[in-house]
């Protein structure tokens, strides 16, 4: 297998975002201006894609899935507004974020109404009740898990267990939801629908822990802002909780515990994790789930569709950004 991720222009990308921009259209100009934003902002488009790609691996039509990738991506971008007021972040994408722009209330009403429209949208699609259920199942799993994050950091209750329900809120369950709805849509039996539940589940949780290892193990340049962002919130990520139960866990703990706030404090962490192996550990475990993302699709016919999906997964560990 040749590991080159699927040119996007194989996908109907350009017809999503047509889609997109239509959906989101508004008589109210902060909110038209919040959905231009997010319809030109670009950026991977991953669930949309994995959308596309399950469909095409249950020998659905790209037509058929068009509503369901939008309505995926509206929750993916409602969840990043309220994320970036709940994270006082200042850029998303390298545009200012909305509610720096127009004020925390636009900015969560938008978010809302992002919402509001996906529930219209699943409305009119085959098998609404049981997708509504699955999109709200999935709504309150990514709010527990922002909640958990907070509740972890204020109580200084660091966990494997804590840490994998925290990620699995934050990035798992929608991918697993993009590649789950496609097989509920086309009423594909249960065991391909859980075997796309299985995909999902371990990528998704690879992908955020490939994200939580660069966020420690890369440098500014190449992640396009500081290094240490999980630390400085008083987040421990899978590296740390490998150093925190370590030799210098009480010292790694205090440096959490203040937020990485003295000078020297990333770098120490940093340090710390390359000698005692901790990053080389994050590195088998984000591998072990590729393989077992990729090992869960063995149920379906070799198909491009297929293989795109085993690349996305298999090139985890090589994603640098």
């Amino acid at each position: 297998m040749s590991l080159s991720p699927l040119p996007s222009s194989t996908l109907p990308l350009t017809i999503f975002e047509d889609r997109l921009r239509e959906v989101l259209r508004s008589k109210v100009e902060f909110i038209e201006l919040i959905g231009e934003d997010l319809a030109s902002a670009g950026g991977k488009r991953l669930r949309p894609s994995l959308v596309y790609l399950a469909t095409r691996l249950l020998n659905g039509h790209d037509a058929q899935a068009h509503d369901l990738a939008v309505a995926v991506e509206l929750l993916h971008s409602a969840s990043l507004l309220h994320d970036d007021l709940l994270d006082n972040a200042e850029t998303r994408r390298g545009r200012e974020t909305a509610f720096r722009r127009f004020g925390n209330v636009v900015s969560v009403m938008s978010g809302d109404y992002l919402l509001s429209k996906l529930l219209v949208l699943l409305s009119g699609l085959p098998q609404a009740a049981g997708l509504t259920r699955a999109f709200g199942e999935t709504a309150a799993a990514i709010c527990e898990g922002e909640v958990l994050q907070f509740q972890v950091a204020a109580y200084g209750d660091y966990s494997l267990e804590n840490y994998l329900d925290i990620i699995r809120g934050k990035t798992g369950v929608l991918i697993e939801l993009a590649v789950r709805a496609p097989a509920m849509l086309l009423n594909a039996d249960a065991e391909r629908q859980d075997a796309l539940t299985t995909f999902g589940h371990e990528y998704g949780m690879a992908f955020q822990m490939q994200d939580d290892l660069l966020d420690l193990a890369s440098d500014e340049v190449t992640l396009g802002k500081p290094v240490g962002g999980d630390l400085r919130e008083g987040k421990a990520t899978f590296p740390v909780l490998l150093l925190l139960s370590g030799p210098n866990g009480d010292e790694v703990r205090q440096i959490l515990e203040r937020r990485a706030a003295e000078e020297g404090d990333v770098a120490r962490v940093r340090a710390l994790a390359e000698a005692q192996g901790a990053f080389a550990s994050s590195r088998a475990e984000i591998e072990r789930r590729s393989k077992l993302a990729v090992q869960a699709l063995s149920v379906f016919p070799a198909s491009p569709a297929r293989e795109a999906l085993e690349v996305l997964a298999l090139l985890e560990t090589q994603r640098v950004k």
